[in-house]
């Protein structure tokens, strides 16, 4: 696969602010998510944050994953409209974190997680026929199939509160690339209107459960 030069050029960045903060802890504690800090008025942690990760196997796996989705978003909306969508996941993502953490002020994240969920999520509404091998499964998984399970999974880990991970991240990250997707290509809602509303059914259940206070 030939790699886009934007997509090369966001794994880069990703690989330097994060093997940076590895080494500089006062540089990954200035710049990671931090509800506190961020209430303070440091805004730029919702979008720095975004460039670092934990470790080589986290940053490996966020990278990996926009390695295989980034250029079918690049082939079918270009470079900037790309650009748009993994920025705008990134933010939402955060976004989603700090309204549901916002009395925690100790809590931190830091990782692609959301803006490279948000492309995976574009990738699946361009082309929801995709066919995606999961670890220990043998079988192709149809990309809306997965989607739909991915977020629905990401509910009852924010539920939960399952292991280590930001699931609201990843939730508001795959919102994010949903929604910026359609906007960009509303003829979707002609040609594809199925699809667009299979993947809208997890982001109503959370909704929901929100409205009616069965989220925590």
């Amino acid at each position: 696969m030939n790699l886009d030069p934007v997509t090369i050029a966001i794994i880069a960045t990703n690989v330097i602010m994060s093997f940076k903060g590895f080494g500089d802890r006062l540089f990954f504690e200035k710049y990671k998510f931090n509800v506190g800090s961020i209430r303070r008025g440091e805004q730029i942690r919702m979008f720095s944050s975004g460039f670092l990760h934990v470790d080589t196997t986290h940053l490996f796996f966020n990278m990996f994953t926009l390695y295989f989705f980034a250029d079918a978003v690049i082939f079918e909306l270009g470079q900037l409209n790309f650009i748009i969508i993994y920025v705008a996941s990134l933010i939402f993502g955060n976004l989603l974190s700090l309204y549901f953490h916002k009395e925690e002020y100790w809590y931190n994240a830091v990782g692609a997680s959301g803006a490279v969920t948000g492309v995976l999520y574009a990738a699946i509404l361009l082309q929801p026929e995709m066919n995606l091998y999961m670890f220990f499964v043998p079988i192709p998984i149809p990309g809306y199939v997965f989607g739909i399970g991915y977020l629905l999974y990401s509910i009852y880990g924010m539920k939960k509160r399952i292991g280590n991970i930001g699931h609201d991240a990843h939730f508001g990250g795959a919102v994010g690339g949903y929604a910026v997707t359609l906007i960009l290509l509303p003829s979707l809602f002609e040609t594809d209107l199925g699809h667009i509303g299979l993947l809208a059914i997890p982001i109503i259940i959370l909704f929901v459960l929100y409205k009616t206070g069965k989220l925590n």
